[in-house]
């Protein structure tokens, strides 16, 4: 690559992402507040002119309750946790958006088409979750199937995949060949950021991750474009999570964004990527002051921009510029036809 590249990806997911982990009651505001908060990153996006992608659960097209049943995968995962699968829970969605503004997520999506340079991408149909015991690759494909059908009915076509929990199953990626996505955010390198069940995570490996968003633990994690696997789906491992403010940590809060801008930094000395990624749910406590170091953040990539090192890019887009390499004969050809999200879309 002649330049840097900035890559952002959001995983957008509202209630589906924490349906397993508390009730509903206790989550209401915050996830009310992702309507306030969505449109201020779509703003700042706008300003600093950046290519977004949203990786986005495929439950949260849905416009009402009708479409809802209509759209789900003929086969559903048997997670040996039942409380991991929505849909025993399906019956207490509302009938529509406004209705259920924490299930329903259409209004929010065409938002996001509507802002120049953003893709919409999936986060897989139910929040699926691709290590837990009981689920298949038959029933991964169908849920990815579901959330590619409901996307297409809106003039979609998902090309970039973000998995739940970060959990990357290396034995689905030809799955992810077969239906056309083209990329994935993987994981660091580093121990800490290994994919693994949500049962084997621990208290320690929690705490240093957290460390690390203040302290360089685990190096810049910065992407070497050109040495990306030369097939598709192409891996584009994270760099740095946007963790949301912690008042506690507010005598800590330069180090949190210096540590991002520092890997800004070094992605434009090197010409290599970084890819920075957030939930907007977990950003909307504390709004004001996540949204400014959101744009202190942002603000770095612009002078590197300005000095001419670095671009902005979507990992549809990226995917794109690998792509390109098969006329050169450095990518091995996946695709007849080269296909992005819908124009709205960016």
């Amino acid at each position: 690559m002649d330049k840097a590249a900035l890559v952002v990806s959001l995983d957008f997911e509202l209630y589906w992402g924490t349906h397993d982990l508390h009730p509903l009651d206790e989550h209401k505001e915050a996830l009310r507040k992702v309507r306030s908060a969505v449109p201020r990153i779509l703003e700042l996006f706008e300003q600093h002119q950046i290519h977004g992608t949203w990786a986005t659960v495929g439950l949260l097209f849905c416009r009402d309750r009708q479409e809802l049943q209509a759209s789900l995968p003929r086969i559903k995962p048997r997670y040996r946790q039942e409380r991991l699968s929505p849909y025993p829970r399906l019956r207490e969605a509302g009938w529509n958006e406004q209705d259920d503004p924490f299930r329903y997520g259409s209004s929010l999506i065409e938002q996001i088409r509507s802002t120049p340079h953003q893709e919409i991408g999936t986060h897989t149909f139910s929040h699926y979750y691709c290590l837990e015991d009981g689920q298949t690759e038959a029933s991964f494909r169908s849920d990815l199937e579901a959330a590619i059908a409901v996307a297409a009915s809106r003039g979609i076509d998902l090309r970039s995949l973000v998995f739940p929990r970060n959990q990357v199953n290396p034995a689905y990626l030809q799955t992810l060949r077969d239906l056309g996505i083209q990329s994935y955010r993987g994981n660091g390198s580093s121990w800490i950021y290994r994919q693994r069940k949500r049962s084997e995570e621990s208290s320690f490996r929690r705490a240093v991750r957290l460390l690390d968003a203040y302290l360089n633990l685990s190096g810049h994690n910065t992407i070497a474009i050109d040495q990306v696997r030369k097939k598709a789906p192409f891996d584009f491992p994270a760099s740095r999570l946007l963790r949301a403010y912690s008042p506690a940590l507010k005598m800590f809060e330069p180090l949190r964004v210096a540590r991002i801008c520092s890997g800004i930094d070094h992605a434009a000395r090197t010409r290599r990527a970084f890819h920075l990624w957030f939930h907007p749910e977990e950003l909307t406590s504390n709004l004001d002051e996540n949204m400014a170091a959101l744009k202190k953040v942002l603000g770095r990539y612009v002078w590197h921009r300005d000095q001419g090192d670095m671009e902005s890019l979507g990992m549809a887009e990226l995917s794109r510029h690998l792509l390109a390499r098969e006329s050169a004969g450095d990518v091995e050809p996946e695709y007849g036809v080269v296909l992005l999200t819908s124009q709205r879309a960016g």
